[in-house]
């Protein structure tokens, strides 16, 4: 993000901390308002409706200029950051001409907010100033009326490709593409190629190839900017290009596409469909975005949350979107419980089995949770397949064995050195050693069986992990103490 010197000194702030000046200057501008007006409100004096009003309208002023000077993104930031009739406020005095981009800005969550703010009209200026694939962006959260009304008014151009894109589902590479692209004849030599760029004068952003096409738009490879301007004007552009080309198709994944462009280092890439015409192109923006969205999905996923989340939402949508991960994690706690409550008699002769055994669950957790981040991250990269599976789940287990050995002698040392109790170091060792390998199996299993399910991997895992080496770690421990300590009738 560009940053301008800041007002005071002229000197360049880091980005995060300017962006974080940015929003407490608005939050203490916020602040004096509402004090000021409490306080005005409080007392007597005359004319005093329109003194409370020339108040408000003061404080807007103020917080309107320092908005017009925002660049889009850091006022999405700050609307984010702001509690809901706060944040509305600051929406309302808004340039409306950054509408559009800072809806394109904002969080899923927080747009959803801001769009059901705004009545029909605002929200058709607000997109009739976007691009084609600006607006596909925003079509799922739009009222079906507004969609209608946009479509009528886009050109037959715009509007086949907008309804081109629509019909594709939001994780594909179509719905990421823009329609930014410069194309050129294979036939035209270096030299009316740079004439052309210079009578277009500016180019779609992140430009750094051109697309070679024929006729009938079929794409025969691409141009890098380097090598228009480092070869001859009077050579041809089919003696310069490059055949062999990195293109997606409409209907490819968006995340292998994201994970292509990690690889060969793309900055952009063609887009074709079936009949390989050019339909469009995706660049590192959006690239960037959608790392960045699908990093933040996994974290919430891996803390059970179903969705992303607005901080200032209500309390019941809140809770309600962390019901049902806590559900399972209160009937796997509670099954665990019951596993305890099935050696009681046990654990009462036997005092020190009640501050060991969460030693044994605790190792397996981790260990399992290592082995489970591992396969999330193996299928999110597209490295585990039908030919490695087998292979990892030896290596797997054959570490969950090692860790075993290793830590279950350190461990059953110490419960040794603490009680003084041969058996009991023994039945720590033992139990520590299988439940280890139970982690191994569990880390593995439970994100490729949801794999294999078609569905998310990093969902849940960690409640489900849990749940399991819990259970099974006091299940082992106890039972084995059961068995070999536990001699008197």
């Amino acid at each position: 993000m560009a940053e301008s010197p800041r007002q005071d000194d002229g000197i360049n702030s880091p980005p995060e901390e300017h962006l974080r000046q940015h929003l407490l200057e608005i939050v203490e501008l916020l602040k004096k308002q509402k004090l000021e007006e409490t306080i005005i409100q409080h007392q007597t004096m005359p004319h005093h409706d329109l003194v409370e009003t020339l108040m408000h309208k003061q404080h807007q002023v103020a917080i309107k200029q320092k908005l017009d000077n925002l660049h889009s993104a850091d006022i999405a930031y700050i609307l984010e950051a702001l509690p809901l009739e706060q944040r509305l406020m600051v929406w309302n005095l808004v340039k409306s001409e950054l509408d559009g981009q800072i809806l394109l800005d904002v969080s899923d969550a927080v747009r959803e907010t801001l769009i059901s703010s705004m009545d029909k009209s605002e929200l058709l200026s607000a997109t009739e100033q976007l691009d084609t694939d600006e607006i596909a962006d925003l079509a799922p959260d739009l009222p079906e009326e507004v969609m209608q009304e946009l479509l009528q008014s886009l050109n037959d151009q715009n509007r086949q490709r907008l309804e081109s894109v629509l019909a594709y589902g939001g994780d594909s590479v179509a719905a990421l593409m823009d329609f930014g692209m410069v194309t050129i004849r294979a036939d035209t030599t270096l030299g009316a190629v740079l004439r052309y760029l210079r009578r277009r004068g500016e180019l779609p952003e992140h430009t750094d190839k051109l697309f070679v096409v024929d006729e009938n738009s079929i794409l025969q490879g691409v141009l890098s900017l380097k090598r228009l301007v480092t070869h001859s004007s009077d050579r041809s552009v089919a003696s310069v290009m490059a055949r062999d080309v990195v293109f997606f198709r409409l209907d490819d994944n968006a995340e292998d596409a994201a994970r292509a462009f990690e690889r060969y280092d793309l900055l952009s890439a063609p887009v074709v469909d079936e009949q390989h015409r050019l339909q469009g192109r995706l660049g590192i923006d959006v690239i960037v975005d959608l790392i960045r969205k699908k990093s933040d999905e996994d974290q919430l996923a891996e803390a059970g949350l179903l969705e992303d989340e607005d901080i200032f939402s209500g309390v019941w949508k809140s809770a309600s979107n962390r019901w049902l991960w806590l559900a399972v994690n209160l009937v796997t706690a509670f099954a665990s419980t019951r596993v305890i409550g099935l050696f009681e008699d046990t654990i009462v002769k036997i005092v020190a089995l009640a501050s060991l055994m969460p030693i044994v669950a605790g190792i397996g957790g981790n260990t399992g949770n290592q082995t489970s981040i591992l396969i999330v991250r193996s299928i999110a990269l597209g490295l585990i397949n039908s030919t490695n599976t087998r292979r990892l789940i030896v290596k797997e287990l054959l570490i969950g064995l090692l860790n075993g050995v290793v830590w279950g002698a350190v461990l059953g040392l110490l419960a040794y050195g603490l009680y003084g109790n041969t058996q009991l170091g023994l039945v720590m060792m033992a139990a520590t050693l299988l439940n280890l390998v139970v982690a191994a199996i569990t880390g593995l299993a439970i994100p490729l069986i949801r794999h294999r399910l078609d569905l998310d991997p990093a969902i849940g895992t960690s409640v489900l992990l849990t749940a399991m080496t819990d259970g099974m770690g006091f299940f082992i421990f106890l039972g084995l103490a059961k068995l070999f300590l536990d001699k008197t009738p």
